[in-house]
């Protein structure tokens, strides 16, 4: 009797790991920094409702049809060894009508205030000090918006918070790093947390306990969210927007 309960149990701790290195994804509560598409995201996030989850596995037509690119011909659904993702794949044939990124592509479905926002990026771009990668939020139009913008090293250009209010973008980071290292085809899980009651702007890096980097502004209460470079190439999977509505 012992002898059959021993070799039952093994049998069962077998199969469990044989699921597990099977189907990771099984034991995952959220999205992965490696690009593979995750179990479905928590319903909330820091108090706030998802409202909006893409892993750009479904009709192309339909996804694309909820991105709006500076230059459409930059931009592309691909598939990599993970899926599907959304790339940016050259410079847009774009000229911003004061000193801003040229590559952005924006969720058109929502305007939001208050939000969370994350996605898996990865940067494809050759490395240099301003090799970037950016995400867009409190956008109004060309000339009103904020982005963040990820980078190698930081200086008055690069690697920091940004506003562009009618005029040549300007930092506004509080705190920030020195730089930030994006490695060779590598996915990183990117978030930025927006609080327009105080203003707060965090940036996420890999580690979601401590920003990378900070700011507070009230300049833009809400407006659209998206990804892109101010002249790079990267790669965008498992974008997550936990948020308020505008109105």
């Amino acid at each position: 009797m012992r002898c059959s309960t021993y070799w039952a149990a093994r049998l069962i701790c077998g199969a469990m790991v044989w699921i597990a290195l099977v189907f990771p994804a099984l034991g995952a509560e959220g999205d992965s920094a490696d690009g593979e598409t995750t179990a479905s995201p928590p319903a909330e996030m820091k108090g706030l409702p998802l409202l909006h989850f893409e892993a750009f596995e479904k009709d192309p037509a339909e996804t694309l049809n909820q991105w709006k690119p500076t230059d459409p011909k930059a931009w592309a659904i691909v598939e990599t060894e993970q899926g599907h993702a959304y790339a940016l794949q050259g410079k847009s044939d774009y000229n911003p009508p004061v000193r801003s990124p040229l590559n952005i592509s924006l969720l058109t479905t929502l305007d939001v205030t208050d939000f969370v926002l994350q996605a898996d990026m990865k940067q494809t771009g050759t490395e240099y000090g301003h090799r970037d990668m950016c995400i867009f939020f409190g956008y109004q139009d060309p000339s009103h918006f904020y982005y963040v913008h990820i980078a190698t090293k930081a200086d008055e250009h690069a690697n920091s918070v940004f506003i562009v209010n009618n005029e040549p973008r300007l930092s506004i980071a509080r705190e920030r790093t020195d730089g930030t290292d994006w490695g060779s085809g590598v996915y990183h899980k990117v978030r930025v947390e927006r609080d327009c009651t105080s203003g707060s702007i965090k940036v996420f890096f890999d580690d979601m306990s401590k920003p990378i980097m900070t700011a507070e502004d009230k300049t833009f209460l809400y407006g659209k969210v998206g990804f892109g470079s101010f002249d790079d190439t990267g790669i965008v999977d498992n974008v997550t927007l936990w948020g308020k509505k505008k109105g």
